[in-house]
């Protein structure tokens, strides 16, 4: 009796253990999903919004937006460790000023990093630009561990992860709480596209991960009532 009462609390353990791991990665699925239901509509308008008029939202909500304005003369922020293919590099990032908006970090492409991590000096975008794109919440970071960036020179900084609140502090502006992805068709930055999950998993991974953690699950259950039936000798 009492080796069936410690089978059972063994195989109900393994078996909540499944099914909760089952159950996030679907709800990742349901969350990346609703992500691309999203910036397929937004990218579907008509017409673009207007820059200024949604940079000074605090929503995360994505849009398909278009304004003009200038670079400003703050540091070329790098993100660290951005993959485009095989290939690893940087992601790179300036602070955009709309006419009568907020300003807000845009991004302009990939850029390659040398084995010897010698990084790239983007060339400046001097005049008043008329810019187009999605306007997403900054990429995701997970767990935020040790500064955000370093300044390995006074005209580049080089980012861990996207921290606006941070950045803000740092630059002495106040950033709008999206970042702008600039349409691919448009001639300045770097090789890009709009690829959300280009460093994540895809909806039907974590599908396909939520099943095998289910049927783990139902098998756990199928051979605790096979041994606990089974005659003993």
């Amino acid at each position: 009796m009492k080796s069936k009462l410690a089978l059972w609390l063994f195989a109900l353990a393994l078996i909540c253990g499944f099914a909760a791991l089952g159950r996030w990665q679907w709800h990742r699925a349901a969350e990346k999903q609703a992500l691309l239901d999203q910036q397929a509509k937004a990218q579907n308008q008509s017409s673009p919004l207007s820059l200024a008029d949604l940079s000074r939202q605090p929503s995360r909500d994505l849009a398909w937006v278009q304004g003009r304005g200038r670079f400003a003369e703050t540091p070329v922020l790098l993100l660290d460790n951005q993959r485009r293919g095989d290939a690893v590099g940087v992601r790179v990032y300036r602070v955009f000023q709309p006419d009568d908006g907020r300003a807000l970090l845009v991004d302009l492409g990939w850029l390659p990093l040398p084995p010897d991590r010698h990084l790239p000096t983007p060339a400046p975008i001097p005049g008043t630009q008329m810019l187009r794109g999605l306007l997403t919440p900054p990429p995701a970071s997970g767990l935020a561990l040790g500064a955000a960036y370093t300044q390995p020179s006074p005209t580049q900084w080089l980012l861990i992860r996207v921290d606006l609140p941070a950045l803000s502090a740092a630059l002495h502006l106040e950033l709008a709480p999206r970042v702008l992805r600039l349409d691919p068709k448009l001639p300045i930055g770097y090789p890009r596209d709009l690829d959300l999950l280009s460093n994540t998993l895809p909806p039907e991974r974590h599908r396909g991960y939520a099943v095998q953690w289910f049927g783990l699950a139902f098998a756990t259950l199928v051979t605790a009532i096979f041994l606990s039936l089974r005659r003993r000798p």
